[in-house]
């Protein structure tokens, strides 16, 4: 892996072709109150952008297909390609166990890091518990707690010991639980194997072979987005009804790193998924096993959702299911789904915090079940 990936050559869509999309995206700034938000699709060798609302209210700049955003939890798909081609070249095994790789990093408190293997870390099957979710780190998350502490920096170590000090949430293998956690120790692995970090790995096996020209990986203490890029506007999980919106754009975001830190474009996250489930990435092999997924339900997660290998299945109410994933950090909301061929992906983003799953629904719907 790490060798140039063609891309495919695109051709503006026909007019009109995504009529239901553009007026989807009309509703979300419309009706659920969205500063701005912005799709682009591929379909095929054809290709459409579109937008609505604006990527900055005080200035009334109007959002841009160009712009770059923080992806959050898509970043997770990223994470786990890394570590499938690594099980490709048969350097790991996803039944190795955590401790084989991170010997002593996973003991204590109800934790035998023996009995945890890779697959587990990427299905959200460990039992471990999500360091976001621990009281202690969460309060500087809320408010003017953010504020104070948007710069603070912290290594996957730290982290992962939040995250220990609670008891896990399930045996290992037992059920989904959505938890970071995972996706960090699956990052620490791959540095442990590969011997480089995290970022050059993201960097020489997938953006450079797919020329994905605005994405990266934030370093440690790197709080801005290097390109054109939208204001992130957040309520900073205020309870108010009416919360004041705040800018979240500047932020280090080493709390997130492999789980969910990366900044892209739509166009970027089109050409990766599209490329990811059109085999261009890993073998049949690996993308098999990134697609046998588990029952998400009673979770609290995302409805009508199964979870693979850092991707997920989402089946739309028109029936039609689709591949992709998601995120959601401070005054950054995306969605990037798909066909399971990868010829017809779907990438949105919204630069705000607050308007909710049900303008990716009406989203989606309006792009995979055009006769509803």
């Amino acid at each position: 892996m790490g060798t140039h990936v063609a891309a495919l050559d695109l051709t503006p869509a026909a007019p009109g072709a995504h009529a239901p999309l553009q007026d989807a995206l009309e509703r979300a700034v419309n009706n659920a109150g969205a500063p701005g938000i912005v799709a682009e699709v591929i379909h095929g060798r054809s290709h459409w952008s579109g937008s609505a609302g604006l990527s900055d209210t005080a200035t009334g700049q109007a959002r841009t297909s160009d712009e770059q955003f923080r992806i959050g939890s898509a970043t997770k798909a990223f994470t786990a390609t890394v570590v499938l081609q690594l099980a490709a070249e048969r350097r790991i095994g996803l039944d190795d166990t955590v401790e084989r790789w991170l010997p002593g990093l996973v003991q204590g408190n109800g934790y035998d890091g023996r009995a945890v293997t890779i697959r587990q870390l990427l299905n959200q099957t460990s039992g471990i518990f999500a360091y976001t979710n621990a009281p202690e780190f969460f309060v500087n998350g809320i408010g003017a707690n953010w504020y104070e502490h948007r710069h603070d920096r912290y290594t996957p170590e730290q982290l992962v010991k939040v995250a220990l000090a609670h008891p896990p949430y399930a045996a290992p293998g037992e059920r989904f639980g959505y938890s970071n956690t995972n996706f960090l120790l699956a990052a620490m692995i791959v540095e442990k194997v590969t011997g480089r970090t995290f970022a050059q790995e993201i960097d020489r096996r997938i953006v450079r072979p797919l020329d994905l020209t605005g994405t990266y990986l934030p370093a440690t203490g790197d709080a801005g987005i290097r390109g054109p890029h939208p204001v992130h506007y957040s309520t900073l999980f205020s309870a108010d009804p009416n919360p004041r919106i705040h800018d979240a754009t500047e932020m280090d975001q080493s709390y997130a790193w492999s789980a969910g830190g990366l900044v892209s474009t739509t166009g970027d996250l089109t050409r990766f998924f599209g490329a990811l489930f059109g085999g261009r990435l890993l073998p049949a092999e690996q993308m098999s096993e990134m697609l046998t997924t588990v029952d998400t339900d009673g979770s609290g997660w995302i409805p009508a959702t199964r979870y693979g290998l850092g991707v997920f299945a989402q089946t739309l109410g028109c029936g039609v299911t689709v591949w992709g994933n998601g995120g959601a950090t401070y005054g950054s909301w995306s969605y990037t789904m798909g066909t399971r061929d990868g010829r017809h992906v779907l990438a949105i983003h919204v630069n705000g915090d607050w308007s909710g799953l049900p303008v990716f629904d009406d989203v989606l719907n309006a792009e995979f079940c055009p006769e509803q």
